[in-house]
């Protein structure tokens, strides 16, 4: 980009080319008025680049940045699959953040499906390809944040996504084939998000209270949401090691939701390099007093149209205001088009009949985590049914979620 003339701290106005208009010059180096209106247009990453031209933009980039504090999203489905160099969401990621993007992001959760994220087809047999081949996929992508952004990514073998454009847009069950999406949460006033690993060590199953307190799983009197995510799970161990974790803050007043996923991906704010092979627990705990959040449970019974529908009126029933709200949905895999004699995209159709505007996200996994329950206003806590810890792990069901994070300012 051209240098900008005028800006005091480069020099003014006597250093421009000879091409320069003086007076389109002279405002773009002076109104900070003009500038910053010219500015809101620019993507995220646009204006990072431009914050270098002067301190007038450096004051101006600042301002507009702070104005932009919804959730994003980027998804990628079929229609955007069929390169093989490179996972659809690695491309189309790469193209909204240079194109489309305004927020900053902080907090990033991405979940990519297993067999084309993992690249199966390159392994041609060995299990060190496929190791770097996965990592390979998750590194592309989080060179795309910035530096400073937590990135936690999952690989699941289905996705449920909402296309970009808008929340209103038909969310897909995709339960095979190439598809991912990406939330991300720039800083918001009053709302703390902060990614947890747990790895299963063998030699000391212990969980001291301080790695949970440092992560605001404990002590922490605003924590009100929790998504949380057991990988690796086919392991001997690893879902009782899920069990472990998940039973530590499961009796207090949050919501709980995620389940049993096939790998973890990424994990920024880990100092270590992921170990593959390794199982786990990762999440994110989301607190805040301005944050709202219900979740439903869909058992084996709900499995028509009908009472799909009737588990959505409940979660409507939580009166969850769905502005500046996200839906999360964790399914099983023996559920979707067959558990619902061939027919598709049920329950998210049902989601989306009752909950116009709320874009949904979220995974066909190997095992749920969840219940009824309702967290709503300061330390208030409604549970449809007393709920014991065994209760909040199931097969063959799904979870709703809905989180909440504050009216927009």
């Amino acid at each position: 980009m051209e240098m900008v003339g005028g800006c005091s701290d480069r020099g003014g106005g006597d250093r421009q080319g000879s091409s320069a208009d003086p007076q389109s010059t002279f405002v773009l180096g002076n109104l900070a008025e003009v500038v910053e209106r010219v500015l809101t247009f620019l993507p995220a990453k646009a204006l990072l680049r431009v914050a270098g031209v002067c301190r007038l933009w450096r004051e101006c980039v600042r301002r507009v940045l702070r104005t932009h504090r919804s959730v994003t999203w980027i998804s990628a489905g079929s229609a955007d699959a069929g390169q093989l160099e490179e996972h659809c969401l690695v491309r189309v990621a790469a193209e909204e953040l240079e194109q489309n993007v305004h927020i900053l992001p902080q907090t990033v959760l991405y979940m990519a499906d297993s067999e084309t994220f993992i690249s199966l087809e390159e392994c041609r047999g060995h299990k060190r390809a496929r190791k770097r081949t996965t990592m390979e996929a998750a590194f592309a992508l989080e060179k795309l944040f910035p530096k400073q952004c937590q990135v936690l990514g999952i690989v699941t073998p289905g996705i449920v996504v909402t296309p970009m454009g808008s929340g209103n847009n038909r969310p897909q069950e995709i339960e095979i084939g190439e598809s991912g999406f990406a939330l991300l949460f720039p800083q918001i006033e009053g709302i703390k998000i902060q990614p947890f690993h747990f790895i299963k060590d063998p030699k000391n199953l212990t969980l001291e209270r301080h790695q949970l307190t440092e992560v605001g799983l404990l002590d922490n009197p605003e924590l009100r949401v929790v998504l949380v995510f057991g990988y690796n799970c086919c392991k001997v161990g690893a879902s009782n090691y899920l069990q472990r974790v998940v039973s530590t803050f499961s009796d207090m007043n949050v919501i709980l939701a995620g389940g049993q996923v096939d790998n973890l991906a990424s994990l920024t704010s880990d100092k270590n390099p992921l170990d593959i092979d390794a199982t786990g627990v990762v999440g994110l705990s989301f607190s805040g007093h301005r944050i709202q959040s219900a979740t439903v449970l869909l058992n084996e019974e709900v499995n028509d149209e009908k009472t799909a529908e009737a588990a959505m009126q409940r979660l409507k029933a939580a009166s969850i205001p769905e502005q500046n709200t996200i839906g999360f949905m964790f399914a099983c895999v023996g559920r979707g088009f067959q558990y619902y004699r061939a027919k598709g995209n049920v329950e998210a159709d049902a989601f989306r009949k009752f909950f116009p505007s709320v874009p949904l996200f979220g995974f066909f996994g190997n095992g749920e985590i969840g219940c009824d329950r309702i967290v709503t206003g300061n330390f208030i806590l409604k549970k449809c049914n007393e709920v014991k810890d065994d209760d909040l792990f199931h097969s063959y069901t799904t979870i709703m979620a809905l989180i909440h994070l504050g009216s927009s300012k």
